[in-house]
């Protein structure tokens, strides 16, 4: 085991600390250039873990070259990190220079940087590539010692993580021995992370801590009347309004943009002793989150209500609870989240759980059980995603000129793109050079020329400013910024919202933004203007892609809950008698079958399948559902869908002939394709993967399309190769990224394929009590009208489904 040098055991010693077991680990296995995976949990100081070695390096090196690079996934993450390194380098006097690169960085700090490196750069993944498309990379990154990524897991599946994971192996290339060393506290298979993090064929070690204080979490206990639907937990508004009084600093977490500045409105008419409570997420400007963090940082907060903005790796000592409203969604996340509070090892966080409605209560148990038991969940490594191929190919050669073959083996050296195969980079080479068959015609798309050693370089300055302009795997739908307006038109940015959003409002419409009213005056240059307001029935701006997918480990936990009576006097009295009327007047969802109810309900014939399994997955399932309903000439009229199963709305009522013909594998075969043939979706798809490629771009210069112009390019060039062209390489990254992403096709074929034969189906007179959330079901992301009219309409549900189950109550007592 290593120990501390002098200087850094007497700045322990003063603290009151000791080098901790792992800690010292660490510094061994630095110190034998063994690349590690650090699992432990929050508080348990993994960040010092990753820079100690480094700091102790740098301790008496007065160099000029870059030794440590740190990769976040959050700009927020990286000034929290230079917060807490800068205290140990300036306490300890250190000659050690420490900096942030993101897109927040000023342009002559840049140019700073890239002739005087800092020792230790903090960046994201996008700054990172665009650094390293620069000529000077292999200086700046020519004597690498270390690279640190930092939240590890929230890079697993998704395409943001293969991005990384080539900037990884372009770095490799250029210093051929750093280090890698992995941060995480949230990891549900963690030899496959060490895979993933490591060059392909080289796992990094494992080092794991354990979690010595599980968190103390519990499920809200409210005297209110918990919704059978809705999203917003305004029933228990009172309730969460206390916790935050009788606690000393707390966070509240939502799961959408949306919710977080409703919620932040509803605590606000409920805050009587008016305490200082932030609004936090990602669409807000960059200065008031930065006054929010500094606010919280320094605590002069008792609360922020926020998104997932805040759930990585912030590092605040003094949270002493942890609040989510709304149902958690993934074990992994929620432990992450809970986190956040007390943040310091061998000390428990305090967590409250807030359901939304009563099957919210259900995941909220399930997923309690589950941290419990110590179980993770999380995404899963998946081959990496080819429409970022290109913009890599382009990012080497505007560093420099080099052959194909040259780019292809620093591809193959990042794990999620061992298996690409050789005729696969062809394609995606050809695609970069002049855009392939049919379009090679256009001189927009000559981006590279051969030169006369086999290389090639970029056709023209052109070329690499649009591509540096639009670097990344983040293809954000199209925003205008919001400005306040306070005098004529003089005024602050304070955030952004969606172009579409925008395109609803009329001059006079208000809506919540920034934790206020603004009433709606026009858009100018870009600019959605507004003025603080008092109006009522403010619309409330949603975003695309909020909605977070209800993990398949926490579906399964939902189903064994069900199947295990005994276990539900651990869930609200109001939700016990729920299941247990459900039990009575049809049948609970078994953990090995599909249950399948059916009742007549507003002049039609409603069937309700419980599947729990998301609901990309149930929103395809209905798609292909009702296209094979028509078929059999039951007249469907509608579905709706959630989490935890779909309904739908038909003329004819359905028999058993007709389950055994609805619920089979087959289903994903004529209708499917029949269905994305001629649904929009493939051409969103497109639209994501010609910018991720570099086939068109939102930014150039100065301007930024319109999604609306992007749209129109995007569509007309998916026209043209899918008729002159129709094997091109990203009309297939296309259509596989809709089954994996828009439909969930993978999961939806394992659940037909499960329970092929294992339907129970139930014709029932009435609509059964489980049915009552998923008939009335609100959708969250669909809040587009009145911020108050959406709550009238909640309290006109929840009395409709009052309704409902005394009707079920009154049957059972006549029965």
């Amino acid at each position: 085991m290593s120990t501390l040098p002098e200087q850094f055991n007497q700045w322990f010693n003063a603290r009151g600390w000791s080098l901790r077991d792992y800690q010292a680990e660490m510094l061994q296995r630095a110190q034998t250039g063994q690349a590690t995976l650090l699992i432990a949990p929050t508080g348990a100081g993994k960040t010092l873990s990753g820079f100690l070695p480094s700091l102790i390096d740098l301790q008496n090196v007065d160099s000029e070259y870059l030794h440590t690079l740190y990769i976040s996934p959050l700009k927020a993450l990286t000034q929290d990190i230079y917060r807490n390194l800068m205290a140990p380098i300036e306490q300890m006097s250190l000659p050690v220079r420490v900096e942030t690169r993101t897109g927040d960085t000023p342009s002559h700090k840049r140019q700073r940087q890239r002739k005087r490196p800092p020792h230790i750069l903090l960046t994201t993944p996008e700054s990172l590539m665009l650094m390293l498309s620069y000529a000077d990379a292999p200086q700046i990154f020519g004597k690498l010692k270390t690279v640190i990524i930092d939240e590890v897991h929230s890079l697993i599946g998704n395409k943001r993580g293969d991005f990384t994971t080539l900037a990884l192996a372009r770095l490799r290339y250029l210093s051929p021995h750093y280090l890698r060393v992995g941060l995480s506290a949230t990891v549900a298979e963690p030899e496959l992370v060490a895979n993933w993090l490591g060059p392909t064929g080289e796992p990094v070690s494992l080092l794991q801590v354990e979690d010595t204080a599980k968190p103390n979490i519990s499920i809200l206990t409210s005297a209110q009347r918990m919704p059978f639907g809705g999203f917003m937990a305004k029933y228990a508004i009172g309730d969460i309004y206390q916790a935050i009084v009788n606690a000393g600093t707390t966070l509240v977490f939502v799961n959408t943009r949306a919710q977080a500045e409703l919620l932040f409105q509803l605590l606000w008419s409920e805050n009587s002793q008016v305490l200082p409570i932030a609004l936090y997420h990602g669409s807000l400007s960059k200065e008031q989150r930065r006054k929010t963090e500094a606010m919280m940082a320094s605590g002069q907060l008792r609360a922020i209500v926020t998104t997932s903005a805040l759930e990585l790796g912030i590092d605040w000592g003094d949270v002493d609870l942890v609040i989510q409203v709304g149902a958690p969604k993934g074990v992994s996340r929620l432990l992450q989240r809970i986190g956040r509070a007390n943040h310091r090892l061998d000390e428990a966080s305090e967590a409250l759980l807030v359901p939304a409605n009563r099957f919210e209560a259900l995941e909220c148990e399930a997923a309690i059980s589950a941290i419990g038991a110590g179980e993770r969940d999380g995404a899963t490594v998946q081959s990496g995603a080819l429409d970022i191929i290109p913009q890599f190919i382009i990012n080497c050669l505007c560093s420099r000129a080099a052959a194909p073959e040259e780019i292809y083996r620093q591809i193959l050296d990042a794990f999620p793109y061992q298996g690409l195969r050789d005729a696969e980079f062809t394609h995606l080479w050809q695609f970069s050079v002049d855009g392939g068959y049919a379009l090679k015609a256009y001189e927009r798309y000559q981006r590279l020329q051969p030169l006369d050693d086999g290389t090639f370089k970029p056709a023209s300055q052109r070329v690499v400013q649009r591509h540096r302009q639009n670097i990344g795997t983040i293809v954000e739908a199209g925003k205008l910024k919001v400005k306040r307006i306070r005098r004529g038109n003089q005024g602050k940015i304070i955030g952004e919202v969606e172009e579409y959003f925008a395109q609803q409002l009329t001059p006079g419409d208000t809506f919540l933004f920034a934790g206020e009213m603004l009433r709606f005056e026009a858009i100018r240059d870009m600019q959605l203007h507004a003025r603080p307001d008092k109006g009522k029935e403010p619309k409330i701006p949603s975003y695309v892609g909020g909605q977070l997918p209800l993990s398949t480990y926490l579906a399964d936990g939902v189903r064994a809950l069900l199947n295990t009576p005994q276990q539900w006097q651990n869930l609200p009295a109001q939700v016990q008698e729920w299941l247990s009327l459900q039990q009575a007047f049809s049948v609970i969802p078994s953990a090995d079958n599909i249950l399948i109810e059916q009742f007549p309900y507003r002049q039609a014939f409603y069937s309700l399948y419980y599947t729990f399994e998301g609901r990309k997955a149930n929103q395809t399932l209905g798609m292909l559902i009702t296209r094979r309903m028509e078929k059999l000439g039951l007249k469907p009229l509608s579905f709706s869908v959630t989490d935890y199963g779909l309904s739908i709305c038909a003329l004819k009522p359905l028999d058993e002939a007709h389950i055994d013909s609805l619920f089979q594998p087959d289903i994903l075969g004529d209708e499917l394709e029949d269905w994305m043939l001629n649904a929009p979706m493939l051409k969103r798809s497109f639209r994501q993967v010609a910018i991720v490629s570099g086939l068109t771009e939102q930014r150039y210069h100065s301007t930024r399309k319109t999604m609306k112009q992007v749209t129109f390019s995007t569509d007309l060039i998916y026209d043209t190769l899918r008729q002159y062209e129709p094997d091109h390489i990203l009309l297939k990254v296309a259509r596989d990224d809709a089954e994996r992403e828009l439909l969930d096709l993978r999961r939806l074929a394992d659940m037909l394929i499960r329970f092929v034969g294992k339907t129970q189906f139930k014709d029932l007179p009435k609509v059964s009590p489980m049915a009552i959330p998923i008939v009335l079901d609100v959708r969250s992301e669909q809040v587009k009208g009145a911020g108050e009219q959406a709550l009238l309409d909640q309290a006109t549900l929840y009395a409709e489904a009052e309704a409902m189950l005394d009707d079920i109550r009154a049957l059972l007592s006549d029965d």
